[in-house]
């Protein structure tokens, strides 16, 4: 005796009218679902490397990149800096703390590597003049626990801690010359 419901018998017996409402019910419930291709095996989130205390490790790449925070970090002569973790373990982000104040976020959910970091500081510095920075080079990043747990201070200096080499240019007037 499968006879369908009519819209009396329906609204008394409590169920729907369509199998097709039943079908969207179901695939909501099924949204729950988290996608797992985003999260990568071994990356933290840097409040829970607080909340267990463990210690943060810099790559000593990072104090000697000579970079200028307003070009783009593709200038670095060694590109293979640029795909190193900027900290060990690594975290999905991290706060870069400037002494004067300004605060930028890194941010990859697979580890935050040091191409990263130096893309959020060059979105903030790419539209200001060289004459506009006071230090115009990166020195280096640097964790202080006890200051705060969660970010790092990023270290300028006015002069390039890399030597820059020559183009290819000069070079040549050297030989002549």
């Amino acid at each position: 005796m499968s006879v369908e419901l009519t819209k009396v018998d329906s609204a008394i017996a409590g169920l729907s009218l369509t199998p097709k409402e039943e079908k969207e019910a179901d695939k909501s419930a099924k949204k729950t679902h988290k996608r797992h291709s985003s999260h990568a095996e071994g990356v933290w989130n840097i409040k829970d490397l607080e909340a267990r205390k463990i210690e943060l490790t810099l790559p000593i790449e990072t104090q000697k990149t000579g970079w200028k925070l307003n070009t783009s970090p593709s200038t670095i002569e060694d590109k293979d800096i640029l795909q190193l973790q900027l900290i060990n373990p690594p975290v999905k982000k991290i706060d870069l703390h400037f002494p004067l104040g300004l605060e930028v976020t890194a941010r990859n959910l697979k580890g935050v590597t040091i191409k990263d970091a130096l893309d959020a500081i060059y979105k903030q510095f790419k539209k200001k003049a060289d004459d506009e920075l006071d230090k115009p080079y990166l020195a280096g990043f640097e964790w202080d626990k006890e200051e705060c747990w969660t970010r790092l201070i990023v270290h300028q200096t006015n002069h390039s801690p890399a030597p820059q080499p020559s183009s290819k240019k000069s070079k040549k007037k050297k030989e002549e010359a």
